[in-house]
């Protein structure tokens, strides 16, 4: 397994980390030990999960399938999404993650975390607070590294004046893939400009550059798109279709699977330091492992991304 910096800073991932997100939502305790032991095996040592993933549950199970293991990897996890009913269990504020990062700890059964990341901007809450909170946690050792997701580009760059003389960002974790581009405008430049590494989740567009789907077949059954229903069918529109079908002959006339173009796609850009992909079994593991093995050069990045740009 090809291993990156995070951004500028001396951590190293591997390329292909996983999400975490099936685990106590499709994968009970014992699945999700399968699918843990074989992302170790395979040489994965980035594990991204958060607290509201299966209800806290994520968090208990991959603590426990990681076991003695736990510091051969990077734990990552993410505050501040709204955690059950409770108004009070969300946010940026001092008060919450001063809870929230003790209680990550106990679920997840490790004195420290290695990637902490604000899940979401907080409207309420000045980000110098935020940040000051998190610069606390890692001078008391609770916490390694720190990162944001869903931030915008503007938000990134606050964030990181702002943290002038204490902990920064180190990563930013957003959508990305193929057939959703919208954080080239502005949340890649400012990664590439204040040295964060980027790290895209759903890289597979939600399953749909799985190679799994077909144009005009209902959804296969048990995939994440056949439990959407309607908004499933609208994924699978024909525009998408067309996208589709032509990364996937570009893919195979070099002998590739659409799946291995999502993710070295995704790697070809060098700010991205790891692509975040889940899994529900030891041969999707094996799968999105396999994909980092072909790179791609800079003109056939650029000649993906003109393939796709489709009316």
């Amino acid at each position: 397994m090809k291993v990156r910096r995070l951004g500028n800073s001396g951590l190293k991932v591997s390329v292909v980390g996983l999400g975490c997100n099936n685990f106590g939502a499709r994968l009970d305790a014992a699945q999700t030990q399968t699918v843990v032991d074989a992302a170790l095996d395979a040489g994965i040592t980035l594990f991204d999960t958060a607290d509201v993933y299966g209800g806290t549950k994520s968090e208990q199970f991959l603590g426990k399938a990681l076991g003695k293991r736990r510091h051969e990897v990077v734990l990552a996890t993410k505050f501040g999404m709204p955690l059950g009913g409770d108004p009070k269990k969300r946010g940026g504020s001092r008060k919450w993650i001063m809870r929230a990062v003790e209680d990550s700890l106990r679920r997840l059964g490790t004195d420290y975390i290695d990637l902490y990341q604000h899940h979401q901007p907080d409207r309420d809450t000045p980000v110098e607070e935020t940040l000051r909170a998190l610069d606390d946690l890692v001078t008391q050792g609770k916490v390694r590294y720190l990162g944001n997701s869903n931030y915008t580009g503007w938000q990134i760059a606050d964030a990181d004046w702002t943290a002038a003389g204490q902990s920064r960002f180190t990563s930013a974790q957003n959508l990305y893939s193929l057939l959703e581009r919208g954080m080239e405008a502005e949340v890649l430049p400012a990664c590439e400009h204040f040295g964060l590494g980027f790290l895209p989740f759903f890289p597979l567009a939600s399953g749909l550059l799985s190679g799994k789907y077909r144009r005009g077949a209902p959804p296969p059954e048990g995939t994440r798109l056949a439990g959407w229903g309607a908004r499933g069918q609208q994924v699978m529109s024909d525009a998408n279709f067309d996208k589709v079908e032509a990364l996937t002959a570009w893919a195979e006339a070099r002998g590739h699977t659409l799946l291995e173009l999502a993710f070295a796609w995704l790697l070809g850009h060098p700010v991205v330091s790891s692509v975040i992909a889940g899994a529900t079994s030891p041969d999707q593991v094996q799968a999105n492992v396999a994909t980092a093995a072909w790179a791609l050069s800079p003109d056939e990045v650029a000649e993906v991304g003109g393939l796709i740009s489709l009316p």
